[in-house]
């Protein structure tokens, strides 16, 4: 019985150690993604250093957020949850990462949000949110009255599909989308995302797919008819793809089969 319980403790410390450690530093690079789950869901991140990005879901708040950085000045990450607890970590790149995914416990919080009178935090956030909105669409529009680039194109069934411009600005970057019609038939939307893909589908043990969620779609058509062109701006959090890492645009037809599938490699 005693062997018993000696090998259970044994395990539960192996378990608990693999994947819950509390560091200070976070270790990050520019070829692969550092998972973090906090114990609720993350609802403001702010990193020191513009060499590092943490990504997270801004409108609907979840547990997890990939933080990447390049090589460069020693940073930090400061992450508030929705129950208001706050979490503090030095961030260091480094070409050889020993740990992936962390799981953070509460326990590894550094205070709490001081509560704010209900009334002046709505005041506050309508008013921050407005001005964050209209500096949004209007460097998108600067974007789409610049001259026009390319990175990649895909076409099928008279539909093109034109990745044209990636850019940043502050904490954001920007996409610049171009859809032209010329099947002869209306091309009616039923979604248009863009994602992050590392590895090779055909090998499922190295295949990463990750959905990118935009705060700001700007000059968004429903349908483009035949003869038609639109350009337009999707706006996500600021993000760094790795070095195995490409972008995927992906285009469905609403009631119809069409669907473009664009792959580039920045």
């Amino acid at each position: 019985m005693k062997n018993l319980i000696l090998i259970f403790l044994l395990l539960f410390s192996s378990f608990t150690s693999f994947g819950f450690s509390d560091p200070d530093t976070l270790y990050v690079n520019n070829y692969k993604a550092v998972a973090l789950f906090f114990p609720s869901p993350i609802k403001q991140a702010i990193t020191g250093n513009d060499h590092f990005t943490f990504t997270y879901n801004r409108e609907a708040p979840q547990y997890l957020g990939l933080l990447q950085g390049i090589d460069g000045e020693d940073g930090n990450l400061l992450v508030i949850t929705v129950d208001g607890n706050v979490f503090s970590y030095i961030v260091k790149y480094s070409d050889d990462l020993k740990q992936l995914t962390y799981f953070i416990p509460k326990k590894n919080r550094v205070g709490t949000e001081h509560a704010i009178p209900q009334k002046k935090l709505s005041v506050f956030e309508k008013d921050s949110v407005g001005r964050q909105q209209e500096y949004f669409e209007r460097y998108s529009e600067y974007l789409l009255t610049s001259s026009s680039q390319h990175i990649k194109t895909k076409r099928r069934s008279g539909i093109k599909l034109k990745m044209e411009r990636l850019a940043y600005s502050r904490d954001q970057t920007y996409l610049v989308i171009e859809i032209k019609n010329k099947s002869g038939i209306a091309l009616e939307l039923e979604y248009l995302e863009l994602f992050r893909v590392q590895g090779n589908q055909k090998r499922k043990s190295s295949y990463q797919k990750l959905s990118l969620t935009p705060i700001l779609k700007y000059k968004v058509p429903n349908k483009v008819y035949h003869s038609q062109s639109f350009r337009f701006v999707y706006v996500f959090p600021k993000f760094v793809l790795g070095e195995n890492e490409k972008l995927q645009l992906e285009l469905q037809e609403k009631k119809g089969r069409r669907k473009l599938i664009l792959n580039a490699k920045l």
